[in-house]
């Protein structure tokens, strides 16, 4: 068994882009991420990286956009307001089709809101973030252990896709401390013969732009990337079943409220109760194979969230409106207590169904 680091979860995410192969970070510090930025400047220079603190977010994501031209593992991180910034860069980086690694570390909002965790930027990750046809990859963890692990996971996934990943986390997962191993399996990054690392004079020149005046060939383009996002929907998709098997409620959470939801769902099995949980993983693309399967089994849906409701509008897709789905939730920094989880829980079995 490989010894476990006690780490926070910003400082696992840095650790493991590091490990990743990832040498070049640019960034802005914001809180709740700075502890990624302070991690990158102290490790970098010594692993022969490149750290950066750019004078704006928009600066921080246009050099990502330079570096992974050049093919290299690249990577920001942010906290929601930043993250608005850098909207642009995203849907540059999406129209040039360059694989990126982008951290935003929740905070509340709107505007610049407040400094404490929150999950109310699901609908910017999920339906793209910027300008344009385009998604990204976005992961979600639930402990420090899945930070570092998803960050590994996202620069793969960015590589073999040509897209940005996005880690969405809350400010809760990356202030915690938790022990984490950092044997971390990476695959090696692929070949990138698009990238632009000059020609030495032996082949073609590489033009990476996401400008297309020609309206037929950049509905060609976008055609193109919705096929390969059909793909990453078809092959990505990652979710967490728990007490699943006879539940007649299920809960729908992701992150800290996933964590929070788990202890509800352990009391309310104690009073007999049957519910469990679907935990998405990947929030794009969203788990909608074992959502549309839970409405045929159970009688309600709680979703779980730190958001005034953006999840819960994938829930009722993937299930077709089949089945009521109620919110359950804490805004502005506020997170969900069991107690308040367990009271939904309660009340759905009692409703038996009836929203």
């Amino acid at each position: 068994m490989a010894d476990k680091v006690l780490m926070k979860g910003n400082e696992a995410i840095a650790e493991a882009a590091i490990i990743a192969g990832c040498r070049h970070y640019f960034g802005y510090p914001i809180t709740p991420q700075t502890e990624v930025a302070a991690y990158m400047a102290k490790k970098m220079p010594k692993i022969g990286g490149t750290f950066l603190q750019a004078e704006s977010e928009i600066a921080a994501i246009n050099m990502v956009y330079g570096v992974a031209s050049a093919g290299c593992r690249v990577m920001t991180s942010s906290s929601s307001p930043g993250i608005s910034l850098k909207g642009e860069g995203l849907s540059y980086l999406a129209g040039s089709d360059l694989p990126a690694l982008v951290v935003n570390v929740q905070r509340g909002g709107p505007g610049l809101g407040g400094i404490q965790p929150s999950q109310s930027d699901y609908f910017q990750a999920t339906r793209g973030g910027g300008h344009g046809d385009y998604h990204m990859i976005v992961l979600a963890p639930a402990s420090v252990q899945e930070m570092a692990e998803l960050t590994v996971k996202g620069f793969e996934l960015a590589d073999k896709y040509r897209m940005t990943s996005m880690i969405l986390a809350d400010g809760t997962m990356g202030q915690m401390m938790e022990p984490v191993a950092l044997d971390l399996a990476v695959a090696p990054a692929p070949a990138k013969p698009w990238a632009t690392t000059g020609t030495g004079m032996k082949r073609a020149h590489n033009i990476v732009n996401s400008l297309s005046l020609d309206p037929e060939e950049l509905e060609r383009l976008n055609l193109a990337r919705y096929e390969r996002y059909a793909e990453v929907e078809a092959n990505e998709t990652m979710y967490e079943e728990y007490r699943m098997e006879d539940a007649e409620i299920c809960v729908a959470a992701f992150g800290i409220a996933a964590r929070v939801s788990k202890n509800a769902i352990n009391e309310a099995r104690k009073e007999g109760i049957k519910v469990g949980l679907i935990r998405p993983i990947t929030l794009w693309p969203f788990p909608k194979a074992p959502f549309k399967k839970a409405a045929g089994q159970v009688k309600q849906f709680l979703s779980v969230e730190l958001s005034m409701g953006q999840m819960i509008e994938d829930v009722r897709l993937a299930t077709e409106c089949r089945v009521p789905v109620t919110l359950v939730n804490r805004v502005g920094g506020m997170i969900p207590s069991p107690d308040q989880v367990l009271e939904a829980i309660r009340k759905a079995s009692k409703n038996g169904g009836n929203d």
